[in-house]
């Protein structure tokens, strides 16, 4: 799952950042409400937790952009606004949720918990490939014997990434800004033992390589032919 948080108090935003990818999720963040919104139009989130007083656009301004064009990504309200009529107005503007500063890390986890399970309703979590079944929500794999496959958090990641992405190359610059989010030049070669792993484990159970190497272009989990 991958979050985007929009706030302005570093020491909040860096709390919640680490913490969130304590939990498992992929996380950008963004300090101010111009580059907060122009990573929401360029990429894709499952959910954005979006403070409302932000330099440079209000986030009531970045949630009416965001809705203007995009009405099922979960968007979930920090606020020291506390007043109901601010509530109801954040909700109004297409809010999914509102929690008011300050307030428990716990209680935080457990709404965007409950925001991302309420964004899979109409949708089905299981991802089924080459005999496997990935839990989206879970975050775990079973093998087609019933059997759960034991894999690290950065294998879950990678290979998470590669199902959203299916027959579509993926480069290694593109899993490391997304599972380690760093410079490329530190983290490649873990990048590389993590998805040998990772095929490995796979293989195990299928019997061959689910994982192809695009030369020049990268990695890609293909579609089962039909």
């Amino acid at each position: 799952m991958r979050l985007l948080i929009i706030e302005d108090e570093l020491d909040l935003l860096n709390a919640l950042s680490k913490g969130l990818k304590k939990s498992g999720y992929l996380v950008d963040a963004a300090s101010d409400g111009v580059e907060g919104l122009a990573l929401a139009q360029i990429s894709s989130y499952d959910l954005i937790i979006l403070d409302l007083n932000l330099p440079g656009l209000d986030g009531l301004e970045i949630l009416s952009a965001i809705r203007s064009k995009d009405f099922e990504t979960r968007v979930l309200i920090l606020s020291a606004r506390t007043e109901i009529s601010q509530r109801i107005l954040g909700l109004d503007s297409g809010a999914n949720d509102y929690l008011a500063k300050p307030f428990d890390f716990g209680e935080l986890s457990a709404r965007v918990r409950s925001l991302l399970r309420r964004s899979f309703r109409q949708e089905n979590s299981m991802i089924s490939f080459h005999g496997f079944c990935y839990d989206t929500i879970k975050r775990t794999l079973s093998a087609s014997n019933g059997k759960t496959v034991n894999l690290s958090p950065k294998e879950i990641s990678i290979l998470e990434y590669l199902l959203l992405h299916r027959d579509t190359p993926v480069s290694m610059e593109q899993l490391v800004e997304h599972v380690w989010e760093g410079d490329e030049s530190l983290f490649s070669n873990a990048c590389k033992v993590h998805i040998s792993t990772l095929r490995k484990k796979l293989s195990a159970y299928c019997g061959y390589d689910i994982i192809r190497w695009m030369r020049s272009s990268g990695y890609m989990i293909e579609e089962e032919s039909k």
